[in-house]
């Protein structure tokens, strides 16, 4: 995306910016010129096109940096793009529907044409070029979302599982209800402080403390809640 940035928008450079509830959490620039648009977009911690296109939601249209840098509008960022060469910049947000991503941000080697001469251009291209990256990014944190619930959810399942299979055994083994071998793996579990799940894959695995299960229930001294 960064480089038909540069391609179709006569730019020196281009990189994104990723935000987060309102924090820059990755960078990622073209290969062309790499190190000048993640250098550009590291400088904007104190403000800057993507930040400002992010926080509203609509784009920045281009500006003119020695403009920009005489009104002391983002210091850092307009003062190193100038001893860059770079004379013009406009970002514009990375958005699926209502969820705003971070910003899309290119730099321009010559100033900023008056609006009339494809200033509204420059910014539908590159908005289309955002949205189209935006969509990609969008689903693949879905994705990551339903996979990470997905293993949740199985994690869950197993250790369901493994309890039910160890109230099984010990019911059997001891000739009682599945209720009190329940019982029996809850005390185990809090007085030595394990993990339910824990306790019953040792007693599934055959590692479980005998002796130890077949303790009474927890006093008071024995740290159980």
């Amino acid at each position: 995306m960064c480089d038909h940035c540069v391609d179709l928008l006569a730019a020196r450079a281009a990189g994104v910016m990723l935000i987060d509830e309102g924090r820059a959490v990755s960078l990622a620039a073209g290969s062309r010129n790499q190190e000048l648009a993640l250098e550009l977009l590291e400088a904007q911690h104190g403000g800057g096109p993507c930040v400002e296109s992010y926080s509203s939601g609509k784009p920045v249209p281009p500006v003119s940096i020695r403009a920009a840098h005489a009104d002391a509008r983002w210091p850092d960022f307009t003062e190193r793009a100038l001893g860059h060469g770079v004379l013009a910049t406009f970002a514009v947000p990375l958005r699926r529907h209502e969820t705003l991503l971070g910003a899309l941000n290119v730099f321009v080697p010559t100033p900023p044409a008056p609006e009339e001469d494809g200033t509204a251009g420059e910014l539908l291209v590159a908005q289309a070029l955002a949205d189209a990256a935006a969509l990609g990014l969008y689903n693949h944190r879905t994705y990551d979302q339903y996979r990470t619930r997905s293993g949740q959810l199985q994690q869950a399942l197993s250790s369901r599982v493994r309890i039910e299979q160890a109230k099984g055994m010990l019911a059997e083994r001891r000739q009682t209800g599945v209720d009190q071998a329940f019982n029996t793996l809850r005390q185990y579990a809090r007085r030595h402080r394990l993990p339910l799940d824990q306790v019953a894959s040792a007693v599934v695995e055959g590692l479980a403390d005998d002796a130890g299960l077949r303790r009474g229930p927890a006093g008071p001294d024995d740290g159980t809640p």
